[in-house]
């Protein structure tokens, strides 16, 4: 995903190959597909929200949207993280780099479960793409919150 100056985003890579009449791989798409697209191949909003939580929990676990484990069996992500969250909970789907910084342990859990949300197998179970956005706001706002609050209590001196 690139973003100019005023954070728009711009097509790029599997987008622009339609533009140019470029060949498409589709082994490189299909991991950040909703399964309704995959069955029916209707693109709505829930896919597109679909899309974005493989593209956040790729980021949170630096795992590939599908991986093979085995001979000819392929694992999606989606379907990685759940198994994993509902057997250990979160610590063991977290990219080892992330979890170095265990001040924003709690933030992390919260874009997980962001997520996992916008994964949901059902397009009417995922949350738009505007309330995913301000779902994200609001964990930053509140770490920023804490972070403010934990500098002011460092600097009160005590007699």
């Amino acid at each position: 995903m690139i973003q100019h100056d005023e954070l728009e985003a711009c097509v790029s890579d599997v987008g622009l190959a339609p533009l140019m009449n470029a060949p498409v791989t589709m082994s490189r798409t299909v991991g950040y597909r909703a399964p309704e697209m995959i069955e029916t191949r209707k693109l709505t909003q829930k896919t597109d929200v679909y899309s974005f939580g493989v593209l956040l929990l790729e980021m949170l676990t630096a795992k590939a949207p599908r991986q093979q484990s085995g001979h000819d069996d392929v694992v999606d992500l989606p379907r990685w993280v759940r198994s994993v969250v509902r057997e250990e909970w979160t610590a063991e789907v977290f990219d080892v780099e992330l979890l170095k910084y265990q001040t924003f342990q709690e933030e992390m859990v919260q874009m997980l479960q962001i997520g996992l949300a916008c994964v949901a197998k059902t397009p009417d179970m995922r949350p738009t793409m505007d309330e995913t956005v301000r779902m994200i706001e609001d964990i930053r706002q509140s770490e920023s919150k804490n972070r403010t609050s934990s500098e002011a209590e460092s600097n009160i001196q005590t007699p």
